[in-house]
């Protein structure tokens, strides 16, 4: 009939798989001069997906959508079902026709008939994952986390071109990681940890220029690092801390060159068999924030070179065997949190410079062979909260500036050869445990007291104040006098002191009467912003509670937590990221930390008024999230153009 025929007999490509977009692609492209015949064969076209509508059962409680899985990922998805054994019951959604595949079926997402993600993670499942999954050439994201699955990894991840994450944490696989997985170019995040995981690390992963995240730890992993992971100039983070990984760390961090410098963040190579020196390399990588490199077998002395890495928060060189001194540009490292390098055979002074890092909470020189004493320096330090110096050579007595430390919650300089008194200030915050053997240190338990001075030791009078004559004895008036003064005096300050009392009790009533008011008023004032703006959410399978406010676009919290993320920046209250989601849209997420917020009402209280502040001038809060394990995350407006700050000062 040429153009003006209607061509339906490729309407069912199966008896059981309508394809329904495919019949109409198909009479579009038939179509395309138009003609009288035409208006015929969409008005029939029309009838037949009415007809093909009413017939469909409902799937899974909901009507069928119209979207049809393909041939090929219907097929594959059948495989995976039948590998896997469904002890809940979970992929009873999952029916023989295919139907309703992309709307209804449990944890499947498709675009265009074509499935793009398989999500079940938290829900039992144990068996094996089919290389089948090869087949589904669309698949973007493969989440089956915290499972009991078994077997390989399949091979045949490694033939899907649009994988950008693989989340396979918390299960039982075993046998090595496949090669095959450096053969996906989109591969951003690869996640097999706390498996039974062995062999060695295939170098090929480096091969996606896209990579952002590996994470292998708690695994049984052999061999050497690969050196093409230290030059990957996409790579944010890499965790292979718990294996069984041996020889030396490679010194190529950073790439060579004026190829793009290296992005990484996060290095742990903690609790493995690594030997070795700490390499120089490691200086480069300018973004390093966090380095764990404890538990090995790493000799040497600490590179002075790590002292450029401005960004550093915290760094752990814990149980190894490194030799030498603290490197004099450690003082350089202002971001830095944490330095632990207990258990080493580190030796000489601590350096006085370690004033200069304004951020330190965590000091753990435990154990070494450090000598000197104590820098007075330290007391300058206001933000730090744990200093161990103990099991060491140190000398001297301790410094009265450490009383000045009004954060210092733990202490330690045990088993030294300090001398000399303890600061009272210190005695008293801190048990005998944090001072015992130090022979010559006392005043820190009762019985240990600080020797009095000798009588030898005081100083003699002068012939002159011995021949002074004697005053005069004092009158019974003037004893009378001195008495009345007295008294009067003390009964000045006992009214003196029962009025601060009184003010102090009307004060705390009237503060307590405005507490229990202003709290009356937030819960009645969060009840109506909940019951008008806020929709409460579950968080998910990872638990925990999501309330959205209104937004330009609604997602979950596994959507949220599985989002890739960019460090925007650090503050005293928490870290600032840009969060992507699966479906390309982008939100800024503040993480806070547990130490700066309040209790759960009261967080919920303040974030349920600042849910309802709209002003064109001020970034609109749109979601936050109450994790099962007291994480708190709020949820912004991604600006594209940057901060306030960085437009006002060019950064």
């Amino acid at each position: 009939m040429g153009h003006n025929s209607c061509h339906v007999k490729d309407f069912y490509t199966d008896p059981f798989q309508p394809n329904l977009s495919f019949a109409y692609g198909h009479w579009r492209r038939s179509h395309k001069g138009g003609g009288g015949g035409g208006f015929i064969c969409l008005a029939f076209f029309v009838f037949l997906l009415q007809a093909l509508a009413s017939a469909i059962p409902p799937v899974s409680g909901q009507l069928w959508d119209g979207v049809v899985v393909t041939q090929a990922d219907f097929q594959a998805l059948r495989a995976i079902k039948n590998e896997l054994i469904d002890f809940k019951g979970v992929l009873k959604s999952w029916n023989d026709s295919g139907l309703g595949a992309c709307s209804g079926w449990a944890g499947i997402k498709c675009v265009n008939g074509e499935v793009i993600a398989i999500q079940l993670p938290w829900r039992g499942l144990g068996g094996r994952i089919s290389e089948k999954i090869g087949q589904l050439q669309s698949l973007r994201k493969l989440s089956l986390h915290d499972n009991a699955l078994a077997g390989p990894v399949p091979l045949s991840l490694g033939l899907l071109p649009n994988l950008r994450g693989v989340y396979l944490f918390n299960n039982k696989l075993s046998g090595s990681i496949p090669p095959s997985l450096g053969n996906c170019p989109m591969l951003q995040s690869l996640d097999v940890s706390n498996n039974s995981l062995s062999g060695k690390i295939p170098p090929s992963l480096a091969r996606s220029t896209r990579i952002l995240r590996i994470n292998l730890s708690f695994n049984s992993l052999s061999g050497s690092i690969p050196s093409s992971l230290t030059m990957s100039p996409s790579l944010t983070i890499l965790d292979l801390q718990h294996n069984n990984l041996s020889g030396s760390i490679p010194d190529s961090w950073g790439g060579a060159g004026k190829k793009k410098a290296s992005q990484l963040q996060v290095l742990t190579l903690d609790h493995n068999l690594i030997s070795g020196i700490i390499p120089v390399s490691l200086g480069k990588l300018a973004f390093l924030e966090n380095v764990s490199l404890s538990h090995n077998l790493i000799v040497g002395p600490i590179p002075s070179e790590l002292g450029a890495l401005s960004r550093l928060q915290i760094l752990d060189l814990s149980n190894n065997a490194i030799n030498g001194s603290l490197p004099a540009s450690f003082s350089n490292l202002s971001s830095l949190v944490s330095l632990n390098l207990n258990s080493n055979q580190l030796a000489n002074h601590i350096p006085d410079s370690l004033d200069r890092l304004h951020n330190l909470s965590v000091l753990n020189l435990k154990n070494n062979k450090l000598d000197g004493q104590i820098p007075p320096t330290i007391g300058n330090i206001s933000s730090i909260s744990q200093i161990d110096f103990s099991e060491n050579r140190l000398v001297g007595g301790i410094p009265d500036t450490l009383t000045k430390l009004a954060n210092l919650s733990s202490f330690n300089v045990s088993y030294n050869n300090l001398s000399g008194p303890v600061p009272s200030l210190l005695s008293k915050r801190f048990n005998a445990s944090s001072f015992v053997g130090n022979l010559e240190l006392c005043g820190y338990i009762s019985s240990k007291p600080c020797p009095s001075p000798s009588p030898h030791n005081l100083p003699a009078q002068s012939p002159q104040a011995l021949s002074k004559p004697h005053h005069r004895k004092l009158s019974t008036k003037d004893i009378i006098l001195i008495v009345a003064g007295v008294l009067l005096l003390i009964l000045l300050l006992l009214c003196c002191f029962l009025l601060c009392c009184l003010i102090r009790r009307r004060t705390a009533s009237s503060r307590k009467s405005g507490k229990a008011a202003k709290a009356a008023a937030s819960a009645r004032s969060v009840e109506k912003g909940i019951s008008a703006g806020g929709d409460v959410e579950s968080g998910g399978e990872a638990g925990g509670k999501l309330v959205h406010f209104d937004g330009p676009f609604v997602f979950t919290a596994d959507d949220l937590l599985c989002a890739t993320a960019e460090i925007m920046g650090k503050s005293a209250y928490g870290t600032a990221y840009k969060a992507t989601l699966e479906d390309g849209n982008q939100v800024a997420v503040k993480r806070l930390r547990e130490k700066t917020t309040k209790g759960q009402k009261e967080f919920e209280t303040e974030v349920a008024a600042l849910g309802k502040i709209r002003h064109p001038n001020l970034l609109a809060l749109r979601a936050y999230y109450l994790g099962p394990k007291g994480e708190k995350l709020l949820v912004f407006d991604y600006m594209t153009k940057g901060s306030l700050a960085s437009f006002l000062h060019g950064k």
